[in-house]
Formats: C-alpha cells, sequence, structure tokens
C-alpha cells in the first residue's frame, strides 16, 4: 500500500480574499515553525507503519516561501526516517511571484519534481479582485520559467465563477491553458467561507455574491473544452493530460494512508483521522513541549461509509459497490436503495457496480453525496 505526506507551511505574504486555509501574514517566527516541523516528522515518523512513501506535498499557505537549503532539509529528513519510492511525486504548491528562474533550479535540485502553481486567474482584474500577490504577466512568465528550469510536471489552479470574469474571458482563458505545456489542471468555483474578507464584503454590499447560474456555465464550459482538447477530468475540480493524475491528491480520493505534519495538519491511517491544532504559536508550544497537539476521531463504520461516498464519487474511478458491501448489509441496503434516484434522474450512472456521475450530476455533486450519506 503507497502512502503520501504533506507538509504544511503556514505563511502567506498577504491573505486572499476567499481563502479560510490556515496561514500567518506576519514572517516573524518562520525560522522557528521551520524547526518545529522537522522536529514533528521526528515525532510522528512511526505513523505510517513503515508504509512505503508514494507522495510529499508542500502546500500551505505559500510553501514557495521556503528557500531551496529549508526544502531540502526537510526532504532529507523525510528520506532518513521514511521509506521514500525512488519514483515519489514530490509536489510544491508556490504562487507565481514567488518563482524566478533561479530559485526554480534550485528546488528542482533539492527534490521537486512536480509544481502546483496558483496561478488563479490570467486577468489583472480578476487577480485584483483576489487580492492575489501576484499579476497576469508573473502568472504567465513563472510558466517559461518553470520549463526553463526542467519542470516538466506542471499544475496550475483556476478560479471561475468571479463578478469579472465573462464567459468569453473565460472561453479565452482556458484556450490559453490549453495551449501551454502543463500536464495537469485544478479549477475551482468561487465560494464565499464564512469568516473571510469576501465573506465580510459580500454581506456589506461591496461585492457581488457568486451567481450560480453564471458558476454553472462555467463549470459546463469548462467541461466541454477539456474533452474536446484530450483532457481527462478524473475528479470534479481536476483535468490532466492521459496518465498525469496528481499522485498526492489521488491518493486521498482512494482512501489510501497519508501523514499531515504542521499546524492544521490531517494525517489519516484507514482507522482513524487526526488534525494538529490550527494556531501557530500553540503548535510551536506543543512541539516544543514534546506533546505535539492534536485532535483524534475513531473513524465508525457509518464514517468510513459515509467518507467513502464523499470521496469516490467524486472520481472517475466512482463508487464501488464491493467496497460498500465490505461495510455491512445495513450500508450497502441504504446506498443501494438512495442511489435510485439519482440514476432515474440520469446524474447517476451505473456499471458493473461502480456508481459514477455524469455531467449533470458533477454540478449537483455536494447535494448528492449528502443524500447518500448514511441517516440513522
Amino acid at each position: 500500500m503507497m502512502s503520501g505526506i504533506y507538509i504544511h507551511i503556514p505563511f502567506c505574504k498577504q491573505a486572499c480574499h476567499y481563502c479560510n486555509f490556515h496561514f500567518s501574514t506576519s514572517l516573524k517566527y518562520k525560522e522557528r515553525m521551520f524547526q518545529n516541523i522537522l522536529e514533528e516528522i521526528d515525532f510522528r515518523q512511526h505513523y505510517l507503519s513503515k508504509k512505503n512513501i508514494s507522495s510529499i506535498y508542500f502546500g500551505g499557505g505559500t510553501p514557495s516561501l521556503l528557500s531551496p537549503e529549508e526544502i531540502q532539509q526537510i526532504l532529507n529528513k523525510i528520506n532518513t526516517l521514511f521509506q521514500v519510492d525512488r519514483n515519489a511525486e514530490i509536489t510544491l504548491e508556490a504562487n507565481p511571484d514567488d518563482l524566478n528562474q533561479n530559485y526554480l533550479e534550485a528546488i528542482k535540485k533539492a527534490g521537486i519534481n512536480r509544481l502546483s502553481i496558483g496561478v488563479q486567474s490570467f486577468y489583472d482584474d480578476d487577480l485584483s479582485y483576489m487580492n492575489r500577490a501576484h499579476n497576469a504577466a508573473e502568472a504567465k512568465n513563472c510558466i517559461t520559467f518553470a520549463l526553463n528550469a526542467g519542470f516538466r510536471d506542471l499544475s496550475i489552479d483556476l478560479i471561475y465563477g468571479t463578478p469579472s470574469l465573462t464567459d468569453e474571458k473565460w472561453i479565452a482563458q482556458l484556450e490559453k491553458v490549453c495551449e501551454m505545456p502543463i500536464t495537469h489542471l485544478s479549477c475551482y468555483c468561487l465560494t464565499v467561507e464564512p469568516g473571510t474578507a469576501l465573506d465580510h464584503f459580500v454581506k456589506k454590499g461591496k461585492s457581488r455574491p457568486v451567481d450560480e447560474q453564471q458558476a454553472a456555465r462555467q463549470f459546463e464550459l469548462l467541461t466541454n473544452m477539456s474533452e474536446a482538447k484530450g483532457w481527462v477530468h478524473y475528479e470534479i475540480s481536476n483535468f490532466a493530460r492521459p496518465d498525469h493524475f496528481a499522485r498526492h491528491n489521488s491518493s486521498y480520493w482512494k482512501g489510501e494512508a497519508y501523514l499531515g505534519i504542521g499546524p492544521s495538519a490531517h494525517s489519516y491511517n484507514q482507522k482513524s483521522r487526526q488534525w494538529n491544532i490550527a494556531h501557530n504559536a500553540k503548535y510551536m508550544q506543543a512541539i516544543e513541549s514534546g506533546k505535539p497537539s492534536f485532535e483524534l476521531e475513531e473513524l465508525t463504520l457509518k464514517d468510513r461509509y459515509n467518507e467513502y461516498v464523499l470521496t469516490s464519487l467524486r472520481t472517475i474511478w466512482g463508487c464501488d459497490l464491493k467496497e460498500i458491501q465490505q461495510l455491512g448489509d445495513t450500508f450497502e441496503r441504504w446506498f443501494l436503495e438512495t442511489v435510485q434516484v439519482f440514476i432515474a434522474q440520469n446524474h447517476i450512472m451505473e456499471k458493473e457496480g461502480i456508481y459514477t456521475l455524469n455531467r449533470s450530476g458533477k454540478l449537483l455533486a455536494d447535494f448528492i453525496t449528502a443524500e447518500l450519506f448514511y441517516g440513522e
């Protein structure tokens, strides 16, 4: 069984208006946090029970705020304590404004072999609306720099549904992306998360709420173009060239074990789930005291059923009835009874015991999975 390791770097230069991930815009304690992350890797070295590590993922926050030397030290620590596959996928999330030629060459030498670049848009008005730290020129140039540095496994993120993004601009942006030598594309609908700056602006009438019809149209345009251009729509928000699925994120959707390092990071061993405290100062204090602070949840059969439906139904691999049968007759009966409504509505397809969402079903994925959750 393959496993993954996730490293959460909880720092950003500035706060994007839509983001609700855990981060700090103060870099005052960055060096101390880096040392604590190394210490936590030591503490957690037995969590994956000697499983082979097939992916390492630096997320955040903004991991590209790490120096190449810091990345090298983290990878050296992991390679010392874990069995890392020699062909492991090692991804760094990065912001375009951090990616100059020298930095890219240095992190590649340090061991990064895949980039996930937070482009979000190639239009300055969209980037300004989101309060991104980069501009459209940097978004485009960083991909050229990455190719020059020898990276061939490139993913970019885009956001649709923003008020300034017309359908025409979205189509033009997707056409531009399809011409680029990238291998992976993640596209997310703008979401107004509680407590974010965007949430405040919407409530105060300073920003328009998300137009659900616009978002649905732009998702439809996205799926149409990806299909026409030969991309594989392998998860609701993710598209890839053939044989370039994100190995790390796919492990989440397939229910494989993973270890999360850093404040707010989650870990999963297929029996329980745990998550570190989402507070930088308290995280560092806990690590330095030798007692990492986290919450632990032992997964019941109901939890395992609900999580399996939630993750599997989002993918092209679908929900396998055999997996549900292993959890017991109660869950099998519930699923078979509940899923019939969505099959009849042509939102879900079934073939040889595998249930997958069709195009209309993907638009309703959150609603459908909630309905399929086991209810007592």
